[in-house]
């Protein structure tokens, strides 16, 4: 686990999330700059290389102000209304304490008990085991958990969940990463568009006879002639160019995903241990998590936004979360807990032996029940008349009973 100040991390938190604003507006200039090219060969595609280049430079620096002002209403909006979003995206709805009072009681309990200000709750019908916390301000922080997660994990998991969401709040994780879910949705956005101008520009090309692609077969019939060699390799060379450069655009939005350090995941898992002074709880809950966080709705942004993400990029390469394991391990070895391992939730099969494999009693016959509605039976006794009132205490197979029993208890 990294050894650095709390203090230090806000500070960096804030640093990154200049960064990745900055860096927003250079994938949209990328992303313009592409689109011009895509565009000029749309409009003549028997020109050169250097022609379409030139072109579109002239085109983007056109475009520039406009394209400016979009990703600032981008961020405008984003700003205002990322949580509709996100809902719209995931299903969460605004809870009250009327409606969850056992969620909107270990929250508040929470903040009373550090002085923190209660972000709104929400929650979201899945029954992945998740839960993740948005906002940008406090006025707009909120916490949203999933209900398998309600059903699968009890009180003081859940407190500790609810910790760890909170801690993110405290650190400033959540405006980070709450920029990084902007940034991949605008380039994802204009990546498509263009991918969609770029399979009609291909399509009407093939289909019209007269498009860039015919010409291709002119300039490599005649490959020694100056003029036909760029009058349709030339537009080839820019849609590949395009092409690629909107390819490196949705890269460089993955990439981005690199500024959120897994050392967040670590600072929330020990603030969530300081606020809640349980580690077992914290352990547990992660154990319950693992391999079932899930969210099926939900793009690969809102998963970095969560408690745990099992998704996996190439090679680990773009995995923000580090493993339930490490995490589990760092809480065992700097608070103190107990890892039980993997867990199994109640309503999961097993590998414990099943009623079909339950030993018999003797004689082949099934062995007798011994649970009542009002608890445990107890044992079996000897075909034997009872005792009378007074005459002892009653004899069991494994020494005296004492007072004769009821099923609410001993009579005396």
């Amino acid at each position: 686990m990294a050894a650095y100040g709390l203090y230090t991390h806000i500070a960096s938190n804030k640093f990154r999330s200049m960064l990745l604003l900055a860096g927003l507006f250079l994938l949209i200039y990328v992303l313009v700059y592409a689109g011009a090219l895509v565009a000029e060969v749309m409009t003549d595609s028997s020109r050169t290389v250097d022609y379409y280049l030139t072109r579109a430079s002239r085109d983007l620096v056109s475009a520039f102000p406009w394209a400016t002002i979009a990703a600032a209403a981008w961020i405008v909006i984003a700003y205002f209304f990322h949580q509709k979003m996100i809902d719209a995206v995931t299903g969460g709805e605004s809870v009250t304490r009327q409606q969850q009072p056992r969620l909107y009681n270990l929250l508040e309990n929470l903040c009373i008990s550090r002085g923190i200000p209660m972000p709104k709750l929400k929650v979201m019908d899945s029954p992945a085991l998740n839960a993740f916390a948005t906002g940008l301000n406090p006025r707009q922080y909120a916490i949203t958990v999933t209900t398998g997660l309600l059903r699968a994990l009890n009180d003081q998991e859940i407190e500790a969940v609810l910790g760890h969401e909170l801690t993110h709040i405290k650190n400033g994780d959540v405006q980070l990463m709450v920029i990084a879910v902007i940034i991949a949705g605008v380039v994802g956005f204009f990546g498509e568009l263009f991918f969609r101008l770029f399979t009609n520009l291909s399509w009407n090309s093939s289909g019209g006879g007269g498009g860039w692609s015919s010409s291709s077969s002119s300039s490599s019939r005649s490959s020694s002639d100056r003029d036909s060699k760029g009058s349709g390799g030339g537009a080839i060379i820019v849609i590949i160019i395009a092409v690629a450069l909107i390819v490196l655009a949705w890269l460089l939005s993955q990439v981005v995903k690199l500024a959120l350090s897994r050392s967040r995941e670590f600072l929330a898992d020990a603030g969530s241990v300081e606020l809640t002074k349980n580690p077992d709880a914290m352990i547990s809950a992660l154990r319950k998590i693992e391999n079932r966080g899930e969210l099926s709705d939900a793009t690969s942004a809102v998963m970095e936004l969560c408690v745990d993400n099992p998704r996996e990029g190439f090679a680990d390469l773009f995995a923000t979360h580090p493993s339930v394991k490490s995490r589990v391990d760092a809480l065992v070895k700097y608070a103190g807990g107990h890892d039980p391992g993997p867990l199994a939730l109640p309503d999961e099969p097993s590998d414990a032996t099943g009623p079909q494999d339950q030993p018999s009693a003797p004689g082949g016959q099934p062995p007798p029940v011994t649970h009542g509605p009002w608890g445990d039976a107890p044992p079996a006794q000897p075909n034997n008349p009872p005792p009378l009132p007074g005459s002892g205490p009653a004899q069991g197979p494994f020494g005296p009973l004492g007072p004769l029993q009821g099923p609410w208890g001993r009579h005396r």
